[in-house]
């Protein structure tokens, strides 16, 4: 066993001040975080920063922060996730910056609502970057090591559940480590599998092992929780310069790259220094080997569900037979000499994986560093958890990333984040927080497994929100940032003024647009303007003419500099404010009826297979199966009907409150209309849910 604080070069990083030690120093920690990847970063990070005595173990020290798969970060949807989890002071955001060697903003032809910042990284410098920032703050303690079993005794009796985590024992320790809060972070190290060809091998990563066996009987045996298999593959990673680039279609970084952090102005790496990525794309030969070697991979063979948005290509010939399919080669690294084909996932032998990469014209001499492989580990079923991601039958255990049935960096991470603050909250008998899928894509992302649950690897969407107007990554700051500062804690004072500074300036913004006014014959004139009709004589505000897509903030402050010019950092922001201003506003009816939903708590101990309303078996067998929290998030379950919501919402509002909490208030009429008002488009939701 090894804990230390971690050094890095100063000439590597802006960082000097990492503390070094060796040894644990203390057998009772608030938190105890197990798994160093980006869920249980975050999450010791997050608990750390809410004041709480945090112990981080992890297999090995060196390969905190490591990208396993692909060396990217963000996208659509998951670059929404990135920028939440930074406007709550995370890591993740800014290790992307500090690593970045090719930024895009994918989605730019469309609007900003969906644009979706992504990166490449160098592997090394993000790694570095994670270690540097986790092993030099405050209250945190990384040890390496594994977990052979959790310590579990009976619950406080005046919370819900029906065991208590109070600590840990590691392997090869005699001596248990005890906490208030365990976060569990296993990602496919959970009694992991690796495939390759005919060959197995226990292990969660290749050349890592799994879990120690006792974590996975804990889970299935001690706490009884429902626990199924999930699989996952990487591809082989290619030695550059045996690829002929030539026969790719190059592909460039922006010239003016975006930032993930909102305390970033720029990327570590200048634009000029930025490497291209490469589109290639599957030939029939590529399918002829894969249907030729499928005798020859037993893991495409197995039950396990894979990713859909990022099958392996073994499943993708097999799904859409006869197609063309993409393959981006993506740089590791500044310096690195090996290429990630992006698209080329695959578990074939070593040998049948060459001969496929050769089918492809631009990879018809490449080399293998490393052959690619699968992944096959247990989950738990995620509706047993609470949106805080607490476990409802075990009072302070808490399970973020891969474990709830996850796939992909962000989501990890943003999991990460949020049960981190929950667990460094229980620690100081604070109570425990959520974040509405009205707020926040990590609000989305939790509701989503909460309440529904999953049956393959989940991945975030903008699709997903229904709010994702209001929802959008140039605003979560404005949106988290606060609610963490003040609510959560979890938020620096500097970032939070920081927030509130942009927020006025936002505010001043807004009110100097609306308060300029004149006809559209004098604002064609002084802008030059061709886009206004000659024909259209009405008064007009700068807002109004902001809205123009040839119409920028800058040729506003040119014009009238006076007013304007005070607001140009925020120009960007202002024009994107200003296209969503009138739909935001119209959203905020609907987001308040959801939220009144979310805060209609339902019992935990109501007993749904007896309860003294009119609901059928299957609404009742539902019910009991995921135990919602909210009325809100009944009505989300696929399977649901608007009559046995307003049943459920009557019996609950009718009932004697004898062992309820105290704050869950009364439901009164003018309520009950609202939510029968509004069931019938819940119920619409959630037909073509269940259809999916």
């Amino acid at each position: 066993m090894l804990a230390r604080r971690l050094l890095i070069r100063p000439h590597s990083l802006p960082f000097s001040h990492s503390r070094a030690s060796s040894g644990l120093t203390r057998h009772k920690y608030d938190v105890i975080v197990v798994g160093g990847g980006h869920a249980g970063t975050e999450a010791a990070a997050a608990a750390a920063r809410v004041g709480a005595e945090t112990l981080l173990i992890t297999q090995k020290i060196q390969t905190i922060g490591a990208l396993s798969c692909n060396p990217s970060l963000g996208g659509v949807g998951k670059g929404q996730l990135v920028r939440e989890v930074d406007a709550l002071d995370g890591l993740m955001g800014r290790a992307g910056d500090w690593a970045g060697v090719h930024f895009s903003m994918l989605n730019h032809s469309k609007g900003p609502a969906v644009w979706g910042p992504r990166a490449q990284l160098d592997r090394r410098r993000y790694r570095e970057f994670i270690q540097s920032e986790l092993l030099s703050s405050p209250r945190l303690t990384v040890v390496e090591g594994s977990v052979e079993k959790m310590l579990v005794s009976e619950p406080h009796p005046d919370k819900p559940g029906k065991h208590r985590v109070t600590g840990v024992r590691m392997a090869g320790m005699e001596e248990a480590i005890l906490c208030s809060s365990v976060v569990l972070t296993t990602g496919t190290f959970l009694s992991g599998s690796l495939f390759m060809g005919q060959t197995t091998s226990p292990g969660g990563r290749m050349g890592d092992p799994p879990s120690c066996a006792g974590l996975s009987h804990t889970l299935r045996e001690v706490l009884g929780l429902t626990v199924g298999r999930l699989r996952t593959g990487t591809p082989p990673r290619i030695v550059k310069e045996t690829v002929d680039l030539s026969l790719a279609t190059v592909q460039p970084p922006d010239k003016r790259p975006t930032p993930f952090s909102y305390i970033n102005t720029r990327t570590h790496c200048p634009p000029e220094e930025q490497l291209p990525c490469y589109l290639t794309h599957t030939t029939p030969g590529v399918e002829r080997v894969v249907r030729e070697s499928l005798h020859l991979n037993c893991h495409i063979q197995e039950d396990a569900k894979g990713p859909r948005y990022c099958p392996s290509i073994e499943s993708r010939v097999m799904r859409f037979p006869g197609r063309r399919h993409q393959v981006w080669l993506e740089p590791e690294g500044l310096t690195s000499d090996l290429l990630y084909p992006q698209g080329l996932s695959m578990t074939m032998p070593p040998d049948v994986q060459l001969r496929l990469l050769r089918e492809i014209p631009a990879l018809a001499r490449a080399e293998m560093r490393t052959p690619g492989y699968g992944v096959q580990y247990d989950f738990v079923c995620p509706t047993q958890l609470f949106p805080s991601l607490q476990l409802k039958n075990t009072q302070g255990l808490f399970l973020a990333g891969q474990i709830n049935g996850t796939t992909g960096y962000e989501e990890a991470a943003a999991q990460g984040l949020w049960a981190g603050v929950n667990a460094g909250r229980l620690a100081a008998s604070l109570p425990l927080l959520s974040l509405s899928r009205t707020e926040s894509y990590i609000g989305v992302l939790i509701d989503d497994l909460v309440s529904r649950g999953v049956t393959e690897p989940y991945r975030m969407f903008t699709s997903r929100a229904e709010f994702r107007t209001s929802l959008r990554p140039d605003n979560a700051d404005l949106r988290l940032t606060p609610k963490g500062f003040e609510e959560a804690g979890c938020v620096s004072a500097e970032r939070y003024g920081e927030a509130l500074r942009v927020r006025e300036g936002l505010k001043g913004g807004l009110a100097a647009l609306q308060s300029v006014c004149m006809s559209s014959t004098r604002w064609r004139e002084m802008l030059a303007l061709t886009c206004i009709s000659e024909t259209k004589s009405a008064t007009m505000s700068a807002e109004d003419i902001l809205k123009y897509k040839d119409i920028s903030f800058e040729m506003l402050a040119s014009a009238i500099p006076e007013v304007f010019s005070p607001y140009l950092e925020f120009a960007h922001r202002l024009k994107i404010e200003v296209l969503y201003y009138s739909h935001c506003e119209r959203q905020k009816r609907e987001m308040g009826r959801i939220q009144e939903e979310e805060s209609l708590l339902l019992p935990q101990d109501l007993d749904y297979l007896s309860l003294p309303a009119s609901l059928s078996q299957e609404v009742r067998e539902i019910l009991d199966r995921v135990r919602p929290d909210t009325l809100g998030a009944a009505a989300r379950l696929p399977g649901m009907t608007p009559a046995a919501i307003v049943h459920l919402l009557n019996y609950v509002t009718k009932a004697p409150r004898r062992g309820r909490n105290a704050d869950r208030g009364s439901t009164d009429s003018a309520t009950k209309q609202t939510w029968s008002k509004g069931m019938r488009g819940n119920a619409q939701q959630t037909n073509i849910v269940s259809l999916q």
